[in-house]
């Protein structure tokens, strides 16, 4: 056999033998497991961590200029309501107060929406909100679905309202002021003309700002205007299971209202009241109350001042009601009576007057 047998020679335990090894060690403490458990959760979080991609958080840049826009529009609603109050004082009297009252206005929304925690008018349309950049981690993994975080900072708000709605008031009064005394004047001294030109300088230097950062923003989808860049005010949206809905109920009626419009505009110079009449054989003309009075015209209601009968019924109408009948149709019936009228006479003549188109001479002989 290859392997040899050995029988097993038993180990003294007895702790007189000081040669034979001691096999016996104490119990770990009770809190032993419990400090292992801390140690891999934490090494196997910081692996996941590790390896968990980070989320990429994108915000339709039409939704957040679109926004933008409504806000503008629902500030010129709120300021065309208030000019309304005014209507009636003397002509021009807010139009010296203008950037006073946009400031105002401004300062009403930015009041009642941003100060408070809740999105702007357009804001609230598009589902957007304000979230503080700073408060947010580098790496975006925290949170869900990435659109976790608090909303703006009490300094925040502040510099959005000075720069915003005190900034704007500020530059229209500067500009306005300087059109009034006239800086761009070469006749004006050195001083006025130099503020003038560093007005240029700072429009003209905003203005290429605002198109670089409307280059980086439609590049990133982060920070519409140079404030919000500043400011690390991003707009993300507000609820996470919102989708953009587009109505085209508003557009649909416009499309119906409009092609109505078209075919009344086609369809009506092609009829008359006649030939509505024919149509609508239950509808009575307003003439049928005056049926009772022989003397008015039962077309106009008055008492004419031409007067006409019809042949052979010798009911009375005005020369112009009962020519413009008979011209209209070929067979025009009486308005009281429902006969064909075959002529026309003049009230009290002796000679009569076909009813046909053609005819174009009138003689009439009055009785003695």
């Amino acid at each position: 056999m290859p392997f040899d047998r050995e029988p097993l020679v038993p180990v003294s335990l007895s702790p007189s033998s000081s040669s034979a090894p001691s096999l016996r060690s104490d119990p770990p403490p009770e809190s032993s497991w419990v400090e292992e458990y801390r140690r891999s959760f934490a090494r196997w979080k910081s692996l996941r961590d590790s390896t968990q991609l980070p989320i990429q958080l994108a915000v339709s840049r039409v939704n957040q200029f679109d926004a933008a826009r409504l806000d503008v529009e629902m500030s010129a609603m709120l300021k065309e309501q208030l000019v309304k109050v005014f209507s009636l004082m003397k002509p021009g009297f807010l139009f010296q107060y203008e950037p006073e009252l946009d400031a105002f206005l401004e300062f009403l929304i930015w009041r009642f929406s941003i100060w408070v925690d809740k999105p702007t008018p357009g804001n609230a349309l598009m589902n957007l909100r304000y979230r503080d950049e700073r408060a947010v981690p580098a790496g975006g993994k925290e949170g869900k679905t990435g659109l976790e975080g608090p909303g703006l900072s009490v300094s925040q708000k502040l510099w959005y309202c000075i720069t915003t709605v005190g900034g704007q008031y500020i530059w229209s009064r500067v500009q306005s002021f300087s059109a009034f005394r006239r800086w761009g004047d070469s006749e004006q001294r050195s001083l006025a003309r130099r503020a003038w030109i560093l007005l240029q300088h700072i429009e003209g230097l905003y203005k290429v700002a605002s198109f670089s950062n409307m280059l980086v923003f439609l590049y990133s989808g982060r920070y519409r205007s140079i404030i919000e860049r500043v400011l690390r005010a991003r707009l993300i949206y507000g609820s996470p299971n919102m989708n953009r809905a587009v109505s085209f109920e508003y557009m649909n009626r416009q499309l119906v209202l409009n092609e109505f419009s078209e075919m009344l505009l086609l369809l009506l110079p092609l009829l008359n009241s006649l030939s509505a009449r024919r149509l609508l054989p239950f509808s009575k003309d307003k003439s049928s109350s005056a049926a009772s009075n022989e003397t008015l015209c039962p077309i106009c209601e008055s008492d004419p001042a031409i007067p006409f009968v019809a042949l052979p019924c010798q009911h009375r109408f005005c020369y112009y009601c009962l020519r413009t009948r008979c011209s209209a149709v070929n067979s025009y019936r009486c308005t009281r009576c429902n006969e064909p009228v075959i002529a026309i006479q003049r009230y009290g003549a002796s000679e009569i007057r076909t009813s046909t188109q053609g005819e174009s001479s009138e003689i009439y002989k009055q009785d003695s």
